[in-house]
């Protein structure tokens, strides 16, 4: 994979080349690479709950501005010319490529790359946000390409007419792709993560369910993609009525799903792990402690200082096995657990149990910090006890080993 992608690589970067220009191509990539380290930013705080391998999120991003552009190029490339030579109308040709052929070759494209994730990482790959992190590192790829090549066009053609400044046709691109409009081909392919991640929810034997999902969240970013695309040509304010009316509103309710999903896998993480708790395979504290993003980080800075960054290290992967492990049960509570509970479910146990020494001390020092002190039994818990502690000498499950939701 790491040579098909470097290959492609080396393909899409000689292609950009001859169509901008080696001067065109550096202006480009001047412009086009502003709005990537924010939107990466942007879906890497998505997925700090549970953050997944980088090698991931690189093999994401590798292959929406490598391998999905270079396809895209060609097949919008080939599909349009042959449009044009069996209708002998090049304008409706053009047309026809950017409202139809595009959409749907650029979002099956970088689909791929989710869905590769999906088949064979599927143990990073657990609900809604890891989907959408996927696509936004995809499309975020795929975006910082597509806008080499234009802004590197619109450069080349200035250099034709004498344009410059404000009024210059590279200052417009500029405007509308990476100022108004940085986010639309996120936009597009996280409907396509949301279709992965709702199925990646689903139960092993929902078959059905775990196939239709992800096609209904491909046409629907088709669709997206299709009316944005479409914009153009539906007048001066075409672009504008589309852009207000769907994009914008879109865009807001997307945001507004993502995070309320972060904080529904927050509470998910408090309501899961006081199980583990009680049986003393976690402290009292740290089922609140994890299941806070702002204790998370304390308790990350304090081993750092300490222990310096082998120690942080160590403490983020213990909060990233913990938020594994609540997932797991609750998936478990939900009939949703797989032959493998019992497996995944010890060896989750022991990454935490080799990592105690550092996280401890670290998550307690959070939970201090964050949470008020109340009593529990005969001793102190922090924040407010969770609905889903059992009485005091009650188990919360059957004995370790067994499968409590097997059905």
């Amino acid at each position: 994979m790491v040579a098909l992608l470097a290959l492609s690589g080396l393909v899409i970067l000689a292609l950009v080349r001859e169509q901008t220009g080696t001067q065109g191509f550096l202006v480009g990539l001047g412009l086009a690479v502003l709005p990537v380290p924010l939107l990466l930013a942007a879906f890497r705080w998505l997925g700090r709950v549970e953050p997944g391998p980088w090698r991931n999120l690189l093999f994401a991003f590798a292959w929406g501005a490598c391998a999905a552009a270079l396809i895209a190029i060609v097949a919008n490339s080939f599909a349009t010319r042959w449009i044009a030579t069996t209708t002998a109308d090049p304008a409706g040709a053009d047309t026809l490529g950017a409202t139809v052929i595009a959409p749907v070759v650029e979002e099956t494209a970088k689909a791929a790359a989710v869905l590769l994730l999906f088949l064979f990482r599927r143990r990073d790959f657990h609900g809604i946000l890891d989907g959408v992190v996927a696509a936004g590192f995809t499309a975020t790829g795929f975006a910082f390409t597509e806008n080499i090549l234009y802004l590197g066009n619109a450069f080349g053609t200035d250099q034709l007419t004498g344009g410059s400044g404000i009024a210059s046709v590279t200052a417009a691109t500029f405007f509308v792709r990476i100022v108004m409009s940085p986010f639309a081909h996120p936009l597009f392919t996280v409907l396509t993560g949301i279709g992965f991640g709702a199925a990646a929810l689903a139960a092993d034997r929902q078959r059905v369910r775990r196939v239709l999902l992800p096609l209904a969240g491909l046409l629907l970013a088709m669709g997206m993609h299709a009316l944005w695309n479409g914009s153009a040509t539906l007048g001066q304010f075409g672009f504008i009525a589309v852009y207000g009316a769907f994009m914008v509103p879109t865009f807001g309710l997307l945001t507004w799903l993502v995070v309320w999903t972060r904080q529904r896998e927050l509470r998910t993480v408090r309501t899961e792990l006081p199980a583990y708790a009680v049986a003393g395979w976690l402290r009292p504290s740290e089922p609140f402690a994890l299941g806070s993003m702002r204790a998370r980080r304390l308790a990350r800075k304090f081993a750092r200082e300490r222990g310096g960054r082998p120690a942080a290290r160590a403490v983020a992967q213990y909060e990233a096995y913990a938020t594994q492990l609540a997932f797991l049960r609750h998936r478990g509570r939900a009939g949703k657990a797989g032959a493998d509970f019992v497996t995944r479910e010890r060896e989750l146990l022991l990454e935490l149990w080799v990592r105690r020494a550092a996280a401890r001390p670290a998550l307690e020092h959070a939970a201090r910090l964050t949470a008020p002190r109340v009593p529990y039994g005969a001793g102190w818990a922090y924040g407010p006890v969770p609905a889903a502690w059992p009485p005091q000498g009650q188990p919360p499950y059957p004995a370790y080993g067994e499968n409590p939701y097997r059905r």
